[in-house]
């Protein structure tokens, strides 16, 4: 326990002993209040500092949200040692040695009735003070993993900012390359070149800070670039598109087959003898960039763009991957078609629905736990008092048994309930179901 706490608990039983002397004992004198004062210290430092020792020891060693059953159990069995070991300690230093009373007589009459009440009082704070660890340590978890799902969704929209951004230099690299070679070659063509690539900046500047385009939009823009590298290269590359219309309205990453295109362009020889032939088609959940393999060597994607920027981009919006498939002859890439849009903030990693399922999981725990330990608390309140009024009014017939065993039975079925062998069967079962109807219905 902290310096602070022991301080606190120190006043706590001074006012505690005062309050006694003041209204329970008759003779007002300077040492009666003293006795009064280190009675209440006798008790209250003791066993506050042993269950808050325990507790602190458990809740390091035993975590409250992942191992909830057997932190309570030993949370249970601790409490119940050191209380009652602890008030029976207490009980027979104060009523035996400080107040003389007979030994004989510890365990039976008044000093039993004492023993049962302090008791009681001990478990009562105990349980009070477990519950309040317990809802403090849940809402620490649940406060720390708010910020670091918050952290991973502004990483996420950063890398892919940082994605995005590259594409504008790069683009604008590549198309300046082609242009300066067309001046000296073409210069009619270059200017028209000038005015063809000027509209396609525009479509990259326009989809710049979107995450996600039609595969229409995405097929339109690639037809007018495949024009600026038919204006360069002439009869020696090829284009082919074959898209499904069933896919048009669905979305892809923007400027993905640009890059795609640039890609295969860069790493393979085209030449009128040895045209490169270039096919874009659907296939499947698919859109597939497919060339003949005429491979210049060992050329390096020196600038980092390309695939690795689409497989970077894709991996940050959706679990589907992008596939490479190269043979001796060919070489294709396919790019997951997207059915909505997923903006990166929405990412599977912080939002999947594994997460929410476990989430609901985690509130119906809490839910149940927040139930079991208002009712053990109203338990161990009540019963008490009852002995008191029973004992008081009618000593000779002790009635109170019947509630304590009664409501006794409740609690204990209710602990069973929340942490007993019959939830481990029960989402085992649930799982062996889900699984069943999954294989159902495939």
């Amino acid at each position: 326990m902290r310096r602070k706490s022991i301080i606190s608990l120190f006043w706590i039983s001074v006012v505690i002993g005062m309050v006694v002397y003041l209204f329970l004992i008759r003779e007002k004198t300077v040492q009666n209040a003293l006795l009064s004062i280190g009675v209440s210290l006798l008790y209250t430092l003791p066993l506050a500092y042993g269950n808050g020792l325990m507790n602190d020891y458990l809740t390091r060693k035993f975590s409250w949200v992942e191992q909830t059953r057997l932190r309570v159990a030993l949370g249970i069995i601790g409490t119940l040692a050191i209380n009652v070991i602890g008030v029976l300690a207490i009980n027979y230093i104060n009523f035996i040695l400080i107040q003389g009373f007979d030994a004989a007589d510890f365990f039976s009459g008044d000093l039993a009735l004492s023993n049962w009440l302090t008791i009681n009082i001990a478990l009562l704070i105990a349980a009070i003070l477990h519950a309040k660890g317990f809802m403090e340590e849940w809402k620490k978890t649940a406060k720390r993993e708010v910020v670091e799902q918050k952290l991973i969704a502004k990483s996420a929209n950063a890398q892919f900012e940082s994605l995005k951004n590259q594409l504008d230099p790069h683009f604008l690299f590549n198309s300046l390359n082609v242009l300066d070679a067309l001046i000296d070659e073409n210069p009619e063509q270059a200017q028209r070149f000038t005015n063809a690539m000027s509209k396609v900046y525009r479509y990259v500047l326009d989809q710049k800070d979107k995450e996600l385009v039609t595969v229409q939009e995405e097929i339109d823009f690639a037809k007018v670039y495949c024009e600026l590298l038919e204006t360069r290269f002439e009869d020696s590359v090829s284009f082919e598109f074959d898209v499904e219309d069933r896919v048009k309205q669905q979305f892809v990453v923007p400027l993905s087959l640009q890059l795609l295109l640039e890609n295969a362009i860069k790493h393979n020889f085209a030449t009128s003898a040895r045209p490169l032939q270039i096919r874009i088609f659907s296939d499947g959940r698919a859109l597939c960039i497919q060339n003949n393999l005429q491979a210049r060597g060992n050329l390096k994607d020196r600038d980092g763009i390309g695939l690795a920027n689409i497989v970077q981009r894709y991996a940050l919006l959706t679990k589907q991957n992008v596939f490479i498939e190269k043979s001796d002859h060919s070489f294709t890439v396919r790019i997951p078609i997207l059915t909505q849009k997923i903006t990166a903030m929405q990412t599977p990693r912080s939002t999947s629905s594994d997460e929410m399922i476990a989430y609901e999981k985690a509130a119906k725990r809490v839910k149940e736990l927040k139930s079991f330990y208002g009712n053990i608390t109203s338990y161990c309140l009540v019963i008490p008092f009852l002995v008191f009024v029973n004992l008081y009014t009618s000593p000779e017939y002790h009635w109170f048994w019947w509630p304590m065993l009664g409501w006794g039975i409740g609690v204990a079925s209710h602990a069973i309930q929340v942490f007993g062998v019959g939830k481990n069967w029960e989402d085992r079962k649930i799982r062996e179901l889900m699984e069943k109807e999954k294989v159902n219905s495939k």
